[in-house]
């Protein structure tokens, strides 16, 4: 719940993450009349331009702790989920440093499906019917009595790596998934207790609002692509691009979704003592007879972030300061009446085994796109000059009066992009759901 304005003076924010979405939280912030300066902890290549990057991994509360209170940090935004999920915002609390973003016990709506799924149930939230499961045979009987032609969706109910949600499509797929949660252990605690739900079919939509406890006020509606490869092919990623805002998303649909979903949801938290200052993510799904709820995510989406705040007018802390203050519902939200399309850059090997320590060349040109702005995700600094350090490496977005315009800039500006020894791998069809052209 609310927890208090911030004060007038120009103030010191910290940012917890080194991903893109971290580079644009950064860069949006550091636009602000009311900063004074931004720190990163620990954040990447990029971040290094225009704040103090701090070497202390997300995992490492008591060190990132330190650092607010070297820094006299008046503010902490956090960008990922697991520090969220573990109580890196309860370490803040404790310390009476503000922060953007749940506590252990609200970020359950993100860290426990199952939970999730419950609350859906309790206040009539439109989402896949489900089971839980702790027991292997169990959960292979299940899915023999309910298969259908459509298939069926296998997660585990824990915080773990992209490839603990399997869509199957044979029931072979389903009982390998199962065996690697319940029988192997594959996942740890994370997959010790799975779901399995119904199969929805239809276009797929993320809807990120910032909230305050009690009310809450959209982004643009966007489209992000998981799969590695062209025509959604290929292994589970993190996000090899986005777009928004989306046009699948209609202004009577967004209606729909506020007034079944976000509006329920918001109250629901609220009512449960849930409710905190920070973003909502819906994952959604738009099923031929209405919307319903894929998941929850208690921070901003890695690429949305990319192309949801480049669009907002108004000045981000102001909105964060609402939010802290439980005075949302006040503050009028203005967005830029472009279009904004991410292409994530990733390192050869990506997702199982990226390459790292690959020379990146090519940026300065990709930066003379005029409509182009590029945010560092897993890069470093070396002697040679920057380098690749991980998986998702880079993300081009660019900005357009169309979509196919923001498509076109995007590309021209990541064709110029290299990674010595081979890539960056990219999807060449970012937008094409909306545009119907592949680049």
């Amino acid at each position: 719940m609310p927890v208090g304005a911030l004060p007038p003076t120009p103030l010191n924010v910290l940012v917890v993450g080194g991903g893109g979405r971290e580079h644009a939280l950064a860069w949006k912030l550091s636009k602000s009349p009311r900063v004074a300066r931004v720190f990163c902890a620990p954040g990447n290549a990029g971040t290094e331009e225009f704040c103090q990057n701090c070497p202390v991994p997300t995992t490492d509360f008591e060190g990132v702790a330190a650092i607010a209170l070297q820094h006299r940090i008046d503010l902490v935004v956090v960008g990922p989920s697991e520090p969220l999920i573990f109580g890196l915002a309860d370490v803040f609390h404790s310390l009476r440093i503000p922060v953007f973003g749940p506590s252990r016990s609200q970020a359950v709506i993100e860290g426990s499906k199952a939970f999730s799924k419950a609350f859906m149930s309790r206040h009539g939230i439109p989402t896949a019917a489900y089971q839980v499961f702790t027991d292997l045979r169990e959960a292979k009987a299940f899915v023999r009595s309910q298969w259908t032609p459509a298939g069926l969706v296998v997660k585990t109910d824990g915080l773990a790596d992209v490839q603990s949600v399997v869509v199957a499509e044979r029931p072979e797929e389903a009982f390998e998934e199962i065996e690697r949660a319940l029988g192997e252990d594959r996942y740890g605690p994370a997959g010790r207790r799975i779901l399995i739900e119904e199969r929805l079919i239809g276009p797929e939509a993320s809807l990120l609002a910032f909230v305050d406890g009690h009310s809450f006020k959209v982004l643009p509606a966007a489209q992000d692509h998981k799969a590695l490869f062209d025509g959604n092919r290929g292994p589970n990623t993190e996000g090899m691009g986005a777009y928004a805002p989306a046009p699948v998303i209609t202004p009577s649909t967004l209606e729909r979704i506020e007034r079944d979903i976000l509006a329920p949801t918001v109250a629901g938290l609220a009512a449960e003592g849930l409710g905190y200052p920070g973003v909502l993510f819906v994952g959604l799904i738009l099923t031929p007879e209405r919307p319903r709820v894929l998941e929850y995510n208690c921070r901003l989406g890695d690429p949305e972030a990319q192309v949801t705040l480049p669009a907002l007018k108004t000045d981000l802390l102001e909105v964060i300061d609402a939010c802290l203050a439980g005075r949302l519902g006040n503050l009028d939200l203005q967005f830029d009446d472009a279009y904004y399309l991410c292409v994530v850059g990733a390192s050869e090997g990506y997702p199982a085994r990226p390459r790292a320590g690959r020379k990146i060349t090519g940026l300065e040109a990709a930066r003379r796109v005029p409509a182009a702005t590029i945010f560092h995700a897993h890069t470093r600094r070396e002697e040679e000059g920057l380098v690749t350090a991980g998986g998702r490496v880079l993300n081009v977005v660019a900005r357009g009066r169309t979509i196919d315009e923001a498509q076109d800039q995007a590309y021209r500006a990541m064709q110029h992009i290299a990674f010595d020894g081979g890539g960056p791998i990219i999807r060449r069809d970012v937008g094409a759901q909306a545009t119907g052209r592949l680049l």
